[in-house]
């Protein structure tokens, strides 16, 4: 046990790849974040979309897990998802949320702070059936976060869905499931440094609209 605990603490990584100042940042946060974004998918990272989802019932209890962005504009970010889902029950609850990125390789994180709404129900149904039809198919599948009985309900139910949709490749889109929008009013872009004493420059939105860039201590 105690040799554990000393490996864990002994678990480090000095970060001195790049560096990052309010001078180098784009002034416009979602023009820097499409010149972070595209250095991940051009570095060979397996999947830079996953982003860590944060959201809270309205009492403040927590959770958080991985989800694939979508989609980003100057409206924001989007991902999709079961409405039913325990994170969906949480977002209709209580509408902010927290969206990361963490690209190990480049040393990097951002960090987005918002509010959730959902995209239009055109928007959905176009993504969704434009989705692989195995994908299409584990949506109309799975009663996301619900207890079940075991595994071979949802192969079960996926064999009756094969069977009903054997002809077709585009599916309906279900009621219960979606995308969402997270319009940001704080992006935080974090560069690793050496000695621990990394770069965060941070965007908030103010009143009038404009953003200002401040940077935070490591």
């Amino acid at each position: 046990m105690n040799l554990e605990k000393t490996t864990l603490e002994n678990l480090r990584q000095e970060y001195s790849a790049k560096s990052l100042s309010e001078n180098q940042v784009n002034p416009n946060p979602f023009t820097q974040f499409d010149i972070w974004f595209n250095e991940a998918m051009n570095s060979g990272i397996l999947e830079p979309n996953a982003l860590t989802l944060a959201t809270a019932t309205p009492e403040g209890k927590p959770s958080s897990r991985v989800v694939l962005l979508k989609d980003f504009s100057e409206n924001g970010f989007t991902f999709y998802t079961n409405y039913n889902s325990r994170k969906g029950q949480e977002m209709a609850d209580n509408p902010y949320a927290c969206i990361s990125f963490f690209w190990l390789e480049l040393q990097r994180q951002i960090i987005i702070e918002g509010k959730i709404e959902k995209v239009s129900t055109e928007e959905s149904t176009r993504y969704f059936q434009s989705r692989p039809k195995g994908s299409q198919l584990g949506a109309w599948t799975s009663p996301q976060s619900e207890i079940i009985n075991g595994r071979e309900v949802l192969e079960n139910r996926l064999d009756e869905l094969e069977k009903q949709y054997a002809n077709e490749n585009v599916l309906p889109k279900p009621d219960h499931w979606g995308g969402y929008l997270l319009k940001p009013t704080s992006i935080e872009f974090w560069q690793g440094r050496p000695s621990r004493l990394h770069d965060r420059i941070q965007y908030v939105l103010e009143n009038n609209n404009e953003w200002k860039i401040q940077r935070l201590a490591p």
